[in-house]
């Protein structure tokens, strides 16, 4: 079965789900501990998170759940463009001259001020195409890669790919699919043997969230979503010499808001709200995500349960018998309890070639929708669903 194009697994004008897969080049420990060298290079790990934090701020792409291993990253991140929808032009101006400044003149002209502003957004073809990049996950994962790769080279001082090529997309079509996919994200480096454990395992979104209730804060990455005066930028070309102001802006070109926030504050929420309707675009207003809508029907509490049990769920020690609220909260979204385990620890097996995840009826739907008879890995996964 051929690959399928992006326009068949997602577009940027509907509000979909993805499971992300980006991997180094050759698939090398890029961000990791290098086998042959000997190198530590896992601090690269908190730049991408820091930059996907970045990017949360201004894109309207909700970013659900993430891990960040050390020769790859997984994301499932739901495209908003209801969101988008509902932000000015001038929101969605500031918002893509953050990450794409573009060519300058001079250095110290980075800094997007009120003038690129308004100049952006009396071009109204072009800030249509903008709104629509601006919930366009291809876009996000470009916004995202590129920056990275471009540091680690010249870091690196060598040329070529830092990642392996275009990304592996997923499309999530139903619940029970979400639920299994986020815990396999999250459950990563316990399934690589690299953490014991979801709270020995940095760099997930798992973590974040824990953290977070334990009432930690982190300085946040958000952008800054103020352009700079046209005042401020023409007093500091008059008062500074052009190689103080080149220095001064390099620093400020992405600078974050100043300010101090749990460390999930950019994730989406975990649960959904029963009080709001599917159409509420729940737009989030304090710059450090696109919306407040969460993605699944179970509490933090039961999610951190179930994902500390399935991570005690190894070959030599997996239990035959899941605890009997765990189990009720699966046979919700329609999963066999006593196959959950199997699902998420070998999520290769059943969904590693397929490019749609979730129930065998809701992969069957999708498949008509795309013009496809059926979905590769359908039949395989059919007995873990009720």
């Amino acid at each position: 079965m051929p690959r399928p194009q992006r326009c068949e697994q997602f577009i940027s004008s509907d509000v979909c789900v993805v499971h992300v897969t980006q991997r180094c080049v050759r698939r090398a420990w890029l961000a990791g501990v290098d086998p042959l060298s000997g190198r530590d290079y896992s601090y690269r790990k908190e730049w991408i998170r820091r930059r996907m934090e970045a990017l949360a701020s201004v894109f309207a792409i909700d970013v659900l759940t993430y891990a960040i291993m050390s020769n790859h990253l997984h994301l499932v991140l739901r495209s908003r463009p209801d969101v988008c929808a509902q932000w000015t032009d001038e929101d969605v101006a500031i918002r893509w001259l953050r990450v794409f400044p573009g060519k300058r003149l001079e250095e110290h002209l980075a800094e997007p001020n009120e003038n690129d502003v308004k100049m952006l957004v009396r071009n109204k073809e072009r800030i249509h195409q903008i709104r629509s990049r601006l919930s366009d996950i291809s876009w996000f994962m470009r916004a995202l890669s590129e920056p990275i790769a471009r540091i680690a080279n010249k870091q690196d001082e060598c040329t070529g790919r830092f990642w392996e090529g275009r990304f592996k997309a997923q499309r999530i079509v139903d619940e029970a699919g979400l639920l299994a996919c986020s815990m396999y994200v999250d459950l990563n480096p316990v399934r690589a043997a690299v953490a014991s454990s979801p709270e020995n395992a940095p760099h997930t979104s798992a973590y974040d969230r824990a953290k977070s209730k334990s009432g930690e804060k982190i300085n946040s990455a958000a952008f800054d979503l103020k352009p700079v005066s046209t005042e401020e930028a023409v007093h500091e070309i008059r008062d500074k010499s052009l190689n103080d102001l080149r220095q001064k802006q390099a620093k400020k070109r992405n600078r974050p808001i100043d300010k101090r926030v749990s460390p999930d504050a950019w994730l989406s929420p975990l649960r959904l709200k029963p009080d709001k309707l599917a159409s509420d675009a729940e737009v989030h207003t304090e710059g450090v995500r696109s919306s407040n809508r969460g993605f699944l029907n179970v509490d933090w509490e039961t999610y951190w349960e179930l994902l500390r049990w399935t991570a005690r769920q190894s070959v030599e020690t997996a239990s035959t018998e899941i605890p009997r609220s765990l189990a009720k909260s699966l046979r919700k979204v329609g999963i066999d309890a006593p196959l959950w385990r199997d699902l998420v620890w070998n999520w290769p097996r059943y969904f590693g070639q397929t490019s749609c995840v979730g129930s065998p009826e809701a992969m069957k739907e999708h498949a008509e929708t795309v013009g496809r008879r059926h979905h590769r890995g359908q039949a395989l996964a059919a007995h873990c669903f009720c």
